[in-house]
């Protein structure tokens, strides 16, 4: 009996500071991990248009960053070509916070926060430099602030660019070459509103669905950026493209809110970082790949045609009724507030 008492307290002994050690170690792995600040993530992402676009390019930038800047910890899956749904579709998974991450135009987003409108009221900006200072200014800044209480983080705008027009009936030289014609649109007022005060007959309609309307005549022509014109192959389905440049619609990069909200400061100073620093790439892109675009439209047979500046002067003042109207009804003031910031820069 004696003995057994000797030979546990030897074990005891000798077993003891091990297992002490090992503790401490394990402990010491833990704090280090939460210190880090960074956990093993997935942040799916999706988007509309295909991975050779300017915004699927951008998107493969992002998840290059997270995973660089997190070390490997954040990835990111990237979806493309509307696999996840429409924009709509997909900033409501947002909302639900059953995807984290997408990329729509600001049209979509009208509807629920009404101010995003003042970006689409046609012939505001006439160039990039214009279009930037609004958005990474303070009326940009403003809008971004009224996405979370719909939960919804908005990390920045990226570029969709100026839209120009297809269609398969004629050249638009002017604005009266616009009547009779059954456009796409997106689901938003001011578009539906000034094509239909152009004589145009606008019919709203997923992104997804339009190639095929497009094909079966449904429609007679659609709206929009250059490089999604070639990417979305239009030129197949359509002849004639009109270089309105009537509307620059940018991007603007959501967060799901209850996917941010757990995020460490660490993790969203990355997902931050990463957003701009993409972005910046993402608008460079852009703008080549529409230069790219329109010689690749034109070697392919489009019948392309510039509007004259006073043809252009016409199309505004046809349609200023409706900026007018729309003005009031998302806040003069802020609207003011963006045509004293396009002056600025105009100024220079």
């Amino acid at each position: 009996m004696k003995m057994n008492n000797l030979f546990k307290r030897l074990a005891v002994g000798v077993l003891l500071p091990s297992l002490l050690l090992l503790s401490a170690c394990g402990s010491g792995q833990n704090e280090s991990a939460s210190a880090d600040g960074i956990q093993e993530r997935t942040i799916k992402a999706g988007i509309g248009n295909s991975k050779m676009h300017p915004q699927g390019k951008g998107m493969e930038k992002f998840k290059e960053l997270v995973e660089e800047k997190s070390g490997g910890k954040m990835k990111v899956q990237n979806f493309f070509d509307a696999t996840l749904g429409d924009d709509q579709k997909m900033t409501e998974a947002l909302q639900g916070g059953l995807q984290e991450v997408t990329v729509p135009s600001t049209s979509p987003l009208v509807g629920m926060i009404k101010e995003f409108g003042i970006y689409d009221f046609p012939f505001v900006f006439n160039n990039e430099e214009e279009a930037y200072t609004v958005l990474d200014g303070t009326v940009g800044k403003k809008l971004l602030e009224k996405l979370p209480v719909h939960d919804l983080v908005g990390l920045g705008y990226w570029e969709n660019g100026f839209r120009s027009l297809t269609n398969s009936k004629q050249p638009v030289k002017t604005a009266e070459d616009f009547k009779g014609l059954k456009l796409r649109t997106m689901q938003n007022e001011v578009h539906l509103d000034a094509f239909s005060k152009l004589g145009a007959n606008p019919s709203p309609m997923a992104f997804s669905e339009v190639f095929t309307a497009l094909e079966t005549g449904t429609v007679d022509g659609q709206e929009n950026p250059l490089a999604t014109i070639q990417t979305q192959k239009y030129n197949e389905v359509q002849e004639y493209l009109s270089l309105t440049n009537h509307v620059y619609t940018p991007f603007v990069f959501l967060v799901s809110k209850k996917f941010w909200d757990d995020l460490s400061e660490q993790e969203q100073e990355i997902m931050s970082e990463a957003a701009q620093e993409a972005g910046k790439y993402q608008r460079e892109v852009n703008q080549k790949e529409n230069e790219k675009a329109l010689k690749y439209l034109k070697k392919e047979g489009m019948k392309i045609n510039e509007v004259e500046p006073e043809e252009m002067e016409k199309m505004k003042k046809a349609i200023q009724p409706v900026t007018d109207e729309y003005a009031q009804k998302f806040g003069p003031d802020l609207v003011e507030e963006m045509m004293n910031e396009v002056e600025k820069v105009r100024e220079k």
